[in-house]
């Protein structure tokens, strides 16, 4: 799994729980003393061979029983090293289609599941000529990034072309890099897709997915960037179209080919229709998985870790309590001067936890430049309305002092 990663702790956590030796893999060996709880690994996650040749090697000298991806940035190496070590996993390449916005269209247009119309362009074109041959409202989003990174919805040829340079700028600073030359300076056009975005939580078992939980997002989600806050489980959709999101996430991920372990999927529901934005192979991102609680009580964490390691007969049932999370959002870039109002924030009915993840003096961006979250806040309750509520009514009370970049250059 990847060392610099929100996931990292908390899959240590698990394994901890669980009496697990655990491997911390990654290319941040300054975090593996903060997470890791026995060996760490240095691996550079871009490459897939020499990665995978560092895991067979500590394989011989000290067995390993299961590798997992704690992220994105991870998947394809841990898929190639499961596979040359013979462990559960799935197909590398099926981990490489998923990863790829464009071949994921692809796949799943050729399995005639709902897809808006898209085409992949590179960021070296001339935008303005790219601009008159689009259909309005389009979304742009590179190929390589996630967490909405860099995806912007364009409604007519001049917020295209003010969107692509925005992205080629992006894509261009030195912080952003792409592990594979392929998808450098590439991205995809895609129609606006309308309509309420969910996410569905599983684990695929011999190629068979299997619901953990189904997430709303309250929050519209229409644009022009599309920073993530709410995720509220369980889904108050109609029954009849949670389960037609359900399955068509079982044909996106038989038509990948993906085998073994978790999948994270980003839905539209638009009317009656049902279409996949997005499916990774591996779990929900951030601290998000914190929310959820399975049979008597175990984590999303160790759910993965059991099913990794073999084991049969879990209990899939996510406990009976509704629950949330709010992905703190950022208002605008500059530097995290204070955060203040936590207290009263933690003492709202039904919140069990609060957590600011960027320290104090740091510079922050909301999409779709930036990639991280102010922090979350979590809450449980005995119905979802009320799981939002607390969470709404916990984040009017904090206070967020964001000095701006103007102020910033003033006293320098």
């Amino acid at each position: 799994m990847g060392a610099h990663s929100y996931r990292a702790a908390d899959f240590v956590s698990a394994a901890r729980r669980l009496g697990l030796e655990l491997v911390i893999g990654g290319d941040r060996d300054d975090v593996f003393g903060a997470v890791a709880t026995g060996h760490a690994l240095p691996l550079d996650l871009s490459q897939v061979e020499i990665g995978t040749e560092a895991i067979r090697a500590l394989h011989a000298a000290h067995p390993i029983d299961a590798v997992l991806a704690s992220d994105d940035q991870g998947t394809l190496l841990a898929a190639h090293a499961a596979q040359a070590l013979g462990l559960a996993s799935s197909p590398a390449e099926s981990v490489a289609s998923a990863n790829h916005k464009r071949v994921f269209r692809d796949i799943c247009q050729a399995a005639g599941l709902p897809q808006p119309s898209f085409r992949e362009i590179s960021l070296q074109d001339d935008p303005r000529a790219l601009a008159r041959g689009l259909r309005y409202p389009c979304v742009i989003k590179p190929l390589h990034l996630s967490a909405s990174r860099g995806v912007i919805r364009c409604d007519d040829a001049a917020q295209f072309v003010a969107a692509f340079r925005r992205v080629a700028a992006l894509l261009a600073r030195p912080d952003v890099r792409c592990r594979d030359a392929a998808l450098a300076g590439r991205a995809l056009v895609e129609d606006f897709v309308p309509g309420a975005e969910v996410a569905l939580e599983g684990l695929v078992f011999d190629g068979r997915f299997e619901l953990l939980a189904f997430f709303d997002k309250p929050d519209p989600l229409d644009g022009p960037f599309f920073q993530e806050t709410l995720f509220i489980t369980p889904s108050r959709h109609p029954q009849a179209l949670q389960q037609r999101a359900q399955e068509v996430v079982r044909r996106a991920v038989a038509a990948l080919g993906l085998r073994h372990g978790p999948v994270h999927a980003e839905a539209r529901l638009h009317g009656e229709a049902v279409t996949v934005i997005e499916l990774a192979p591996r779990s929900i991102g951030g601290h998000c998985g914190r929310t959820l609680r399975f049979g008597s009580g175990m984590t999303l964490e160790e759910l993965i870790l059991v099913q990794a390691l073999g084991g049969a007969g879990l209990d899939l049932r996510r406990e009976r309590l509704a629950a949330g999370v709010m992905m703190i959002p950022i208002a605008r870039a500059g530097v995290l001067r204070a955060v203040s109002g936590t207290e009263a924030a933690r003492a709202v009915r039904g919140i069990e936890d609060l957590e600011i993840a960027i320290p104090l003096g740091e510079r922050i961006e909301p999409p779709p430049e930036g990639d991280r979250y102010l922090g979350f806040i979590f809450a449980r309750g005995a119905t979802p309305e009320g799981v939002e509520r607390a969470l709404r009514e916990a984040h009017a009370r904090l206070r967020i002092e964001i000095a701006p970049d103007a102020e910033l250059m003033s006293e320098g």
